[in-house]
């Protein structure tokens, strides 16, 4: 073996799928907040998504953002925003593509919103794993009632960058 070998930590399967959701994250077009998800089952990745305008339409790059114009905080009514959110699409996709999420895990690198949430209890997944904490908290209490299963993941020498 070479002496100039460089051997570093493997990441655990966490790491590993949640530094995947923050180079999905990479693809948004939001301007307030990069999200990326990724829905895994049986350590296979099933579908990403990433936060941004519905295909085929404008986005906040080219129209800027109707949430800052109008002074709205992070966290509340989503309602008045151009994007749908990186776990919306992730789902989305998997019903798009006949790719059954049931039973998944979903990575992101956000908590979820109560619109989130709601759409992954319907989805049928199971386990939500995420690295930051959104404003919106209204997620624990039908994620409890629901029996999904939720993880913040702490982890040092996070190597993505993670600002927009």
């Amino acid at each position: 073996m070479s002496k100039n070998k460089i051997y570093s930590r493997r990441p655990s399967w966490d790491e590993y799928f949640m530094k995947l959701a923050w180079l999905v994250a990479e693809r948004s077009t939001c301007i307030r907040h990069h999200i990326g998800t990724v829905i895994i089952k049986d350590k296979k990745i099933l579908t990403t998504g990433y936060n941004g305008a519905a295909t085929g339409t404008k986005d906040c790059f080219d129209l800027g953002c109707l949430r800052n114009k109008l002074n709205i905080p992070s966290g509340q009514k989503h309602e008045i925003c151009r994007a749908i959110h990186a776990e919306q699409n992730a789902i989305i996709q998997g019903s798009y593509h006949g790719i059954s999420i049931k039973n998944s895990t979903l990575y992101c690198t956000h908590s979820p919103c109560i619109l989130c949430a709601k759409a992954m209890v319907n989805a049928g997944i199971k386990k939500v794993i995420t690295h930051i904490k959104y404003p919106d908290n209204m997620f624990q209490k039908i994620f409890l009632e629901a029996k999904i299963e939720f993880i913040i993941l702490n982890f040092n020498n996070f190597l993505i960058n993670q600002t927009p």
